[in-house]
């Protein structure tokens, strides 16, 4: 007897490995996240720290989420996921609880910014905190897009 595959399994949509992972949405998006996520935690830590409360959150969900970020491409690019759908839910699990980390980091950021333009050495600290609170709000925004277009895909 031959074997019929379901029109419904062929349809389904395989995980990249590879050098795909950077030319298939959304995971293309890994990338970018962890670069500009870098950039934040470089620019927070080229501060003063004036605020640690404010600022070490910010530290801390930079790094951390840098980090496994950049373990989730190593994973994708050496195909370690063996194209199993659990990954896909990891995947958008992992991005949208980061996203709500991120923009929590942003927001605190973007307080430890107004709050360092009157203190000590407020040109250059005002700067360096303006541009890691940019990098960060941007950094959120594709954690979200990532999020969303595995939850839509």
């Amino acid at each position: 007897m031959a074997s019929a595959c379901s029109p419904q399994a062929s349809t389904q949509t395989a995980l990249p490995s590879g050098a795909t992972v950077f030319k298939t949405i959304p995971y293309a998006f890994i990338l970018p996240e962890i670069l500009c996520g870098a950039w934040v935690w470089i620019l927070v830590a080229a501060t003063s720290v004036s605020f640690p409360l404010l600022q070490g959150w910010v530290m801390y969900v930079s790094l951390t989420s840098c980090i496994i970020s950049l373990l989730l491409l190593l994973i994708y690019l050496f195909g370690l996921h063996r194209n199993s759908e659990n990954w896909k839910v990891l995947d958008s699990l992992y991005h949208g609880a980061t996203a709500i980390l991120y923009m929590s980091a942003a927001v605190l950021q973007a307080n430890a910014t107004i709050r360092s333009e009157f203190g000590p050495n407020s040109p250059l600290y005002y700067q360096l905190n303006t541009a890691a609170s940019f990098f960060a709000f941007i950094t959120t925004f594709l954690y979200i897009l990532h999020a969303f277009s595995i939850y839509y895909q």
